[in-house]
């Protein structure tokens, strides 16, 4: 047993506009009704949430179950994850390259973590950290590394569901183009 979520991080938002391009999101949802626009006690780990909204099958790729949690909406710096499990790998943003932190049989590579952990705890208190590519040796925004699996992402935004059927193609991109275009990330983990 466990609990699912699937968020989806707006990678460009920035601190400054987090609570507003919150509200035009979560405006959005509720117009198309995929949630209710009141508070309830429906997500894990918070006081409140929104509940799942008269159309939330839109937003879904199978209807063969309805959502049991509701949404809620993290506006502050968030390493976002994908809650269980480590990353196999991170992707260099300049040479494409593969930083391993395990091998095939996954046996962990001694010392492989520690930049990318460094420099994750950098970024929860700043905002700011780069990781040096093992192969073009090239200092690469933390924030522009890709992972294994979509293990994280780091912004200010946030659209949090819990215990919701997957998302369509067509859900995402209509939230995108509601934060106006931005680039959106969909992890998706279980706690």
């Amino acid at each position: 047993m466990g609990n699912y979520f699937q968020t989806i991080v707006d990678l460009d938002a920035a601190h400054a506009d987090a609570r507003t391009l919150a509200g035009r999101g979560l405006e959005w949802l509720v117009s198309e009704g995929i949630v209710r626009a009141e508070l309830t006690d429906c997500v894990l780990g918070a006081p409140s949430g929104y509940p799942p909204g008269p159309s939330w099958a839109e937003a879904v790729g199978q209807e063969d179950w309805e959502p049991s949690g509701g949404l809620r909406i993290e506006t502050s710096r968030t390493v976002f994850d994908c809650g269980q499990g480590e990353p196999r790998f991170a992707v260099c943003p300049h040479c494409a390259g593969r930083a391993d932190f395990s091998t095939d049989r996954l046996e962990e590579i001694e010392g492989a973590w520690e930049p990318f952990g460094e420099a994750i705890d950098a970024w929860s208190d700043t905002g700011s950290a780069a990781v040096a590519c093992p192969h073009c040796r090239r200092p690469g925004d933390l924030t522009a590394w890709t992972w294994s699996d979509d293990c994280f992402a780091f912004g200010y935004l946030g659209f949090e569901f819990w215990d919701w059927p997957d998302f369509s193609p067509g859900f995402l991109e209509g939230l995108s183009r509601a934060l106006g275009g931005h680039r959106t990330v969909l992890m998706a983990g279980k706690l």
